[in-house]
């Protein structure tokens, strides 16, 4: 028997050839379904999915036993075990098993309950929800915050709520989803600069504003990318925006607490704390909890965003549980220890970045949390995925739609607690998945000939 036979006989489940269609195909395919049957019409996307899982090449859905460790036992969604190193999950700083977060959340439960029971808009904050409020507002330089249950929520929530039909939004291409469904619910004068692309949103912010002096115009970027790794101007597009009339949105949601010598990412990084006009983020990257806020030097944005932001007035407020852990988490986040946690994060990320690197493998973008390694076409990046999936590397695939086609990645996000030995065979790992997949996918295009 071939190393490679071997290999395959190894994986967790294999059917007698491997199906050409389960390397094909997207989640865009299935989006726009038709037909008159709302459940009916869903068929053809279910036996896709599904002849995926029968191979082992379905990787979204999976769970662990125990949460975001740095070794875990997982499970995909038909019940396949996997035990190994845990590069898929958003735990910068590794507090969300830190003993003074957990103390903090069962403190909270003591002192108020498990439940926040009603709406931002009503009496669904508490006094932990509004100290943190003050606590975000310190640390981005702003003068209100307004809480959301979701950093998705509050993405969407700050676009949605502030943007009218008539009005305009400039977004990078690249933006998150939230951002992007957040604007076609607000407004069909939506378009897109290139990404990261000065020279680009001024040219579109002119022709804008010389057909339109009446309306208003949303810039919308990203403080990092969470699939490049990559930062814009931050002080170049709010000065575009004052120049125009225009309100700038950055959503920090990967960078904020990780970055920066002060963990205030690049807008501290570019020296643009307090002057952004909207600052969007998110809790569930590095403050151990769901949630999002947005920073406001206004009292009259954070007022009419509790009421005329559909997540914030119709959503129940994050719980107490959730907002001690995040006051908590920036406790930490700003003290002597998260300067020592960030440094050890990005110690791990220069480690992997640079083993990689010398095991032949590209990295996107800048040093961050966040390391996407480029694989390129789909069926490989599968088969890569499968291969790490059966031999001890949790780790995320990215593919089409989320990035352009033919530039598939294996997105890889590191923690503070993550060892010298968890990377060293991590990037092992990848390099012997990559060259097994890459024998395979060669068996199959011979097979199909």
């Amino acid at each position: 028997m071939t190393e490679l036979a071997a290999k395959l006989e190894s994986l967790p489940v294999r059917s007698a050839a491997l199906d050409p269609a389960t390397l094909t195909g997207s989640m865009l395919d299935f989006r726009d379904v038709t037909g008159d049957h709302l459940i009916n019409r869903l068929d053809d996307f279910y036996e896709w999915q599904d002849r995926r899982r029968e191979h082992s090449l379905w990787f979204m859905g999976r769970s662990t036993e125990a949460g975001p460790r740095r070794r875990v036992t997982a499970y995909d969604d038909a019940g396949r075990r996997m035990d190994g190193i845990n590069f898929a999950s958003q735990d910068y700083l590794s507090l969300s098993g830190h003993p003074a977060i957990k103390a903090a959340a069962v403190d909270a439960i003591e002192e108020y309950g498990v439940h926040s029971a009603g709406s931002p808009a009503l009496v669904g904050n508490t006094s932990v929800s509004l100290a943190l409020e003050r606590r975000i507002a310190e640390f981005v330089g702003a003068e209100h915050v307004s809480l959301f249950p979701t950093g998705w929520a509050a993405g969407y929530g700050v676009v949605k709520g502030l943007v009218r039909p008539s009005d305009h939004i400039l977004m990078d291409r690249l933006s998150h989803a939230c951002l992007q469904e957040g604007a076609r619910a607000a407004t069909p004068n939506i378009r897109l600069f290139g990404h990261n692309d000065v020279a680009d949103l001024r040219a579109q912010l002119e022709s804008v504003r010389s057909h339109d002096t009446r309306n208003g115009i949303m810039i919308v970027t990203e403080a990092l990318f969470s699939m490049d790794s990559d930062t814009p101007d931050i002080a170049a597009m709010q000065d575009l925006a004052k120049e125009f009339r225009a309100t700038l949105v950055v959503d920090v949601a990967h960078d904020l607490g990780c970055l920066g010598l002060d963990g205030r990412g690049h807008i501290g990084l570019q020296g643009m704390i307090g002057k952004v006009d909207l600052v969007m983020g998110s809790f569930s990257k590095t403050f151990a909890s769901n949630g999002g806020f947005v920073a406001t030097n206004h009292r009259k944005v954070k007022e009419y965003l509790r009421y005329y932001s559909s997540p914030n007035t119709f959503s129940n407020a994050l719980s107490p549980i959730q907002a001690a852990v995040v006051l908590r988490a920036f406790e930490i986040v700003d003290s002597p220890e998260g300067a020592s946690l960030r440094q050890q994060t990005m110690t791990n990320v220069q480690l992997l970045r640079g083993r990689l690197s010398q095991a032949g493998f590209e990295t996107y973008g800048a040093p961050s949390p966040i390391v996407c390694v480029k694989i390129g076409n789909e069926g490989l990046a599968r088969l890569t995925s499968r291969w790490l999936q059966a031999n001890g590397l949790v780790a995320n695939l990215v593919e089409f739609p989320g990035v352009a086609k033919g530039k598939a990645r294996l997105r890889m996000q590191v923690m503070s607690n993550h060892t010298d030995q968890d990377i060293s065979d991590a990037v092992a790992r990848v390099a012997a998945a990559h060259r097994y997949a890459k024998a395979e996918i060669t068996e199959v295009a011979d097979a199909s000939d």
